[in-house]
């Protein structure tokens, strides 16, 4: 049996040759959710020895729909890098992915640090501004194939982010419309509400979360509060854009 060493070794180069992999729990059915977390810090850590920096968390699994029909109780977490980030209305590359996709989200700009047991008026105090903002989400897994163990270890499918204009902090962000579109046609509608009733919630859960590995929520650090509506498959050549009401607009394109 590999060891989780080596299996972050097999997902690390997945990601950075964006090829795809046979899922983890094929071969090692035990996997749970402490290992797969640990796998996902050593595949991350070797980003960061190459040269990569952190600059913050993405959040999964906000939804209470899609946590029922995956059968947990908990949302995940993974991390970000600065090679994630993406400019705002430039183009993407399809080719650095696998599977990839896009989500509608919220991200908080943290001015202090956050960690562990919080509540949402201590969390929204650490934030300095929101933004709307889009998160690429890709599975390596072959055949888009995979168990929710599988994810976590991938880094909870984070691959890249966008972020909008940033706004204040003191904007209620509790139930606002969002549009997704693509050429100008509306794909997703939703609410920021779908992120686990309130995206003040995600933040206080990834405080809770990184504490449980020793790491925290550093000032200047982006947290992607998790997806609003479900995710669309991108294509080459399309023009992807996220409206949420009171925080603005967000866009992307999508090349070769």
């Amino acid at each position: 049996m590999a060891t989780l060493a080596e299996l972050a070794v097999v997902v690390d180069a997945a990601a950075r040759d964006a090829r795809p992999i046979a899922q983890l729990t094929a071969s090692h059915p035990d996997l749970g959710f402490e290992d797969a977390y640990a796998i996902q810090a050593m595949s991350v850590r070797r980003r960061l020895d190459r040269g990569e920096k952190r600059i913050g968390v993405k959040m999964g699994l906000t939804s209470r729909a899609k946590m029922i029909q995956v059968g947990v109780d908990e949302v995940i977490w993974g991390r970000l890098t600065d090679a994630m980030l993406l400019e705002e209305g430039a183009s993407l590359s399809k080719s650095r992915y696998v599977h990839p996709r896009v989500e509608p989200e919220v991200a908080f700009l943290m001015k202090k640090p956050l960690s562990g047991v919080v509540t949402a008026v201590q969390a929204m105090d650490a934030v300095a501004a929101v933004a709307p903002a889009m998160e690429i989400i890709d599975s390596r897994y072959e055949n888009f194939k995979f168990a929710l163990s599988d994810v976590i270890a991938d880094n909870s499918s984070s691959s890249g982010l966008v972020i909008g204009s940033w706004v204040s902090a003191e904007t209620d962000i509790g139930n606002l419309g969002v549009v997704l579109s693509v050429d100008g046609t509306a794909r997703q509608i939703g609410s920021t509400a779908a992120i686990l009733g309130h995206p003040v919630r995600s933040l206080v859960a990834a405080a809770r979360m990184v504490a449980q590995w020793g790491e925290r929520l550093n000032a200047g650090d982006i947290v992607m509060a998790g997806g609003i509506t479900a995710a669309h498959a991108l294509s080459v050549g399309e023009y992807v854009q996220t409206d949420i009401e009171k925080l603005g607009r967000v866009a992307i394109n999508v090349g070769k």
